[in-house]
């Protein structure tokens, strides 16, 4: 999720809890003023009341409400004297003229005593109420409008104004998602006045001059590396090579030669393979391009088909669909090949090579040691099931290095007496 809108989701959540709760309050504010108002006139009313029956006896013999919105009645001295008025709610049926039949309504009613001729009585005044239940609908639905309308406003202050200012972090982000090692550009910059971005950007320029250091320190080292380690093997394998060429040598000096021969052999090839899983994590193939997996197959088959041919192993291929995937043509070839010559020179005599094409996945399987790898081990360095002098232990760590790169995703399984490897692009 965007910065922007993870803004505007808690600013929505936040306005939300506020409103919910400042409708709330304001709800028994509003009660509490409303039976204030009518309060007050109640007490008006009292007085008015009081005033005329004074004047006219007659008013003191509604003793109902049917007839007036107050009653009077006569009350013993005892009852009046510690008397104190009381305000209350009350439900009464009142008769309006939209009703066509009376009905309960909500009331605040004022009882209280007054002294007249000598005599003590009880009036009760009542006023008709707002509906709290009418009141709390036209209050939520003034809560949903002015909930939606800010967080309309929201919305639209941060496409407008918020983008505005977030732009230069944007700008920053693409150059960096986009920006390579190896390759000569320039670092990222962005024009602006705000000292956090300009901070940010200062932060990441650092950081950046330090990783181009260490890489042209790798790269260089990586180079000077294959360079005088190369050289001598090369040497010494040239001496051996004129050395066990003379006649004059013993069959015990010549087979201790051979020997030493295959493990400047190895040396050689383990050289190899480390320098070369060294340049595919410092990411130093950048000729990216569509690669058809396919021809690569077809082209790594016919390479390893003496070797195929020399353990008897029968390679089928079965493509349903064409694969095609953006990256380096080197390491789509340095993939494909491990893992074929992986399945031919683990394989038994007279096995089998299994190679599936289907949408964007790649399968390898083939027969060989009756036992499952350990799937937590077979993609690291120098793992090997059964140590063989010809093998450096490095194949599938390349594969997974190069997978990794290009975040395919590469799996091992043990299927029907089958290693099986699985490739999705």
């Amino acid at each position: 999720m965007k910065l922007l809108n993870q803004s505007i989701k808690h600013i929505s959540i936040s306005i939300l809890v506020i409103i919910g709760i400042w409708g709330v309050v304001f709800f028994f504010n509003m009660i509490a003023e409303i039976k204030e108002n009518v309060d007050d006139g109640l007490d008006n009313y009292k007085r008015q009341i009081i005033y005329k029956a004074q004047r006219d006896s007659t008013l003191l013999s509604r003793i109902n409400f049917d007839e007036s919105f107050y009653t009077i009645r006569e009350i013993n001295h005892e009852k009046a004297l510690h008397f104190k008025d009381q305000y209350t709610d009350t439900l009464i049926y009142i008769q309006d003229i939209k009703d066509s039949v009376p009905k309960l309504d909500l009331t605040r009613m004022l009882t209280t005593t007054f002294k007249n001729n000598q005599k003590h009585y009880e009036l009760k005044v009542i006023n008709p109420m707002v509906e709290k239940e009418e009141l709390i609908e036209r209050l939520l639905w003034n809560m949903v409008w002015l909930y939606a309308v800010l967080i309309i406003t929201i919305i639209l202050i941060n496409n407008m104004v918020l983008q505005r200012l977030w732009k230069p972090f944007y700008s920053l982000l693409q150059q960096l998602q986009q920006f390579r090692l190896g390759s000569r550009q320039n670092l990222p910059e962005v024009d602006t006045k705000t000292k956090e971005f300009k901070d940010l950007q200062k932060s990441v320029g650092l950081l950046l001059n330090h990783n181009i250091e260490i890489y042209e320190q790798q790269k260089e080292f990586i180079g000077n590396a294959s360079h005088e380690l190369q050289t001598p093997l090369a040497i010494a394998m040239n001496k051996l090579e004129l050395l066990i060429e003379k006649e004059d040598l013993k069959e015990n000096h010549i087979q201790d030669i051979a020997d030493t021969m295959h493990i400047v052999e190895r040396l050689i090839r383990l050289n190899k393979s480390l320098l070369l899983l060294s340049k595919i994590e410092n990411k130093q193939f950048l000729d990216e391009q569509p690669v058809e997996i396919h021809q690569i197959i077809q082209q790594g088959i016919q390479d390893l088909n003496e070797a195929a041919e020399f353990k008897k192993v029968n390679i089928l291929v079965k493509k349903q669909t064409e694969i095609v995937f953006s990256m380096d043509p080197s390491l789509a070839e340095i993939l494909i090949y491990n893992l074929l010559r992986n399945a031919i020179f683990h394989n038994i005599p007279q096995g089998k090579v299994v190679i599936n094409i289907d949408r964007n996945k790649l399968s390898i399987c083939n027969t060989g040691n009756p036992t499952s790898l350990d799937k937590t081990q077979i993609f690291k360095r120098f793992y090997k099931f059964q140590p063989k002098k010809e093998s450096t232990g490095l194949g599938l760590s390349i594969v997974k290095a190069v997978a990794d790169l290009y975040k395919i995703d590469i799996s091992y399984s043990y299927l029907k007496q089958n290693h099986c490897f699985t490739v999705k692009f």
